[in-house]
């Protein structure tokens, strides 16, 4: 993953630049999305209706660092997740996930998004499926 959302360019610019404070979420929603978005959003969440038991996966980060992210490497760009990240069973069918994106909020279908990425492979997830990234598996690059 690898995309920054229009949002989160004008924050880095306006403190980078300007000197504006920005103050990142202390806790990051992770959306899986049956359409991508794009750098001003939008893209189809998946839908919390009918039964579904989706949620956003809360990763917690703070001012002074977090734990569940991996240092980032210098050379590269990348950081990744450190723990398991996984969803509720599905109580219905959520269609085909194929991006991912990291929100300033874990409730669904609100907050900022800051970063966001398709999937390597798609994943079909239907009533009773479950859907996890492991240790390392959702990376975030900046290059």
């Amino acid at each position: 993953m690898a995309a920054i959302s229009d949002y989160l360019e004008d924050k880095l610019i306006r403190y980078i630049f300007r000197g504006e404070a920005f103050t990142p979420a202390t806790t990051q929603g992770v959306a899986l999305f049956t359409a991508a978005p794009s750098d001003s959003g939008g893209g189809t969440e998946v839908v919390t209706s009918g039964g579904t038991l989706y949620a956003r996966e809360a990763v917690v980060t703070s001012p002074t660092g977090s734990t569940e992210w991996s240092a980032p490497a210098s050379t590269t760009g990348l950081t990744d997740n450190v723990n398991t990240l996984e969803y509720p069973t599905a109580g219905a069918d959520w269609g085909t996930i194929t991006s991912v994106g990291i929100f300033d909020s874990t409730t669904v279908g609100a907050g900022n998004l800051y970063f966001f990425g398709n999937l390597t492979t798609n994943k079909i997830v239907n009533s009773g499926d479950t859907f996890k990234f492991n240790v390392g598996d959702l990376n975030v690059v900046l290059a």
